[in-house]
């Protein structure tokens, strides 16, 4: 609210026509996309329903203009090869190559979002079991100023296995970072802050260039560990709950398009699996009926 609504903050509620949200619109439009300007909408069209229930305003200008068409958004992401090109190329013995390396690597590997990842604390992860706990996402706006927040939804707080080799690299950077910061309690951290928002998209921006591969964007990371569960066979519903989407339908509609399509499969699956001697005699004695019993009039009389 406070990075979108601001553009009404001068007016007053019952003041507010639809040319101004028109505007807004517009002016989002320039930054976002709209599938993301949508979603904001809503927010803003609720927020005026519920002012002319308390009788602050008349009208909902946001409802009336009308919320601007979805559009269907292209996943970008890198394979598995890709991935692995682009992070060869980072040396462990720098430190914060290191760092850079765990980074990108954690994303790969857990789909989660960069918010959850930076807010992400050495005492949320479990060794012993492998669980990883995400109850936190960062709002970031500094150095200095940030703040862990609650996620963006109920479903985004989870917990997640994590496989052995991801843990055994989380353990190798968490004995470099205890060595320069010997009580940074974040996981994604060289210097004993968050990560900002442009460290990890700017190396992602370089190390691609090096490795030939093509540019994606940080959260195309998320994308990434999705299409390899969909490589792998994984079900929608496992993929779900680990990326923490709060309905299946927004794990298919990202993600169905990445599916093979297994109906040749499935119609060779099928195929000999009944195995089906048919009586020789009739049991069910359905020649009474007046449709088949002409049929079998028939075959009498050949």
């Amino acid at each position: 609210m406070k990075k979108h609504f601001s553009y009404f903050y001068k007016m007053e509620t019952d003041e507010i026509e639809p040319i101004h949200v028109q505007n807004w619109q517009l002016k989002l439009a320039k930054d976002f996309s709209p599938n993301y300007i949508r979603i904001v909408q809503g927010i803003l069209s609720i927020a005026f329903d519920r002012a002319i229930v308390l009788g602050i305003a008349k009208k909902n200008p946001s409802r009336m203009i009308g919320n601007i068409k979805s559009k269907k958004t292209k996943v970008d992401f890198w394979t598995l090869e890709e991935f692995q090109k682009v992070i060869s190329l980072l040396c462990k013995k720098d430190y914060y190559e290191h760092y850079l390396f765990i980074s990108f690597w954690l994303l790969f590997m857990t789909g989660m979002r960069i918010g959850e990842a930076s807010a992400l604390h050495w005492s949320d992860i479990d060794f012993e079991t492998g669980l990883l706990s995400i109850t936190k996402t960062l709002y970031y706006r500094t150095m200095t100023d940030y703040k862990f927040v609650e996620p963006k939804t109920q479903a985004s707080i989870r917990t997640i296995y994590i496989d052995s080799d991801t843990l055994n690299e989380l353990k190798a950077w968490q004995s470099v970072q205890q060595q320069v910061l010997p009580d940074c309690p974040l996981v994604l951290s060289y210097n004993g802050t968050p990560t900002s928002k442009t460290t990890l998209p700017r190396a992602l921006e370089k190390l691609s260039n090096l490795a030939g591969v093509h540019r994606i964007k940080i959260h195309a990371l998320r994308h990434s560990h999705a299409s390899l569960l969909i490589s792998m066979g994984e079900n929608p519903l496992l993929i779900k709950e680990r990326l923490g989407h709060e309905k299946i339908q927004t794990t298919l509609g990202t993600y169905g398009h990445l599916y093979p399509n297994t109906n040749l499969e499935v119609a060779k699956k099928l195929t000999g699996i009944l195995q089906v001697q048919s009586a020789t005699e009739s049991i069910a004695n359905y020649t009474s009926n007046q449709h088949t019993a002409i049929y079998h009039r028939t075959i009498e009389e050949k």
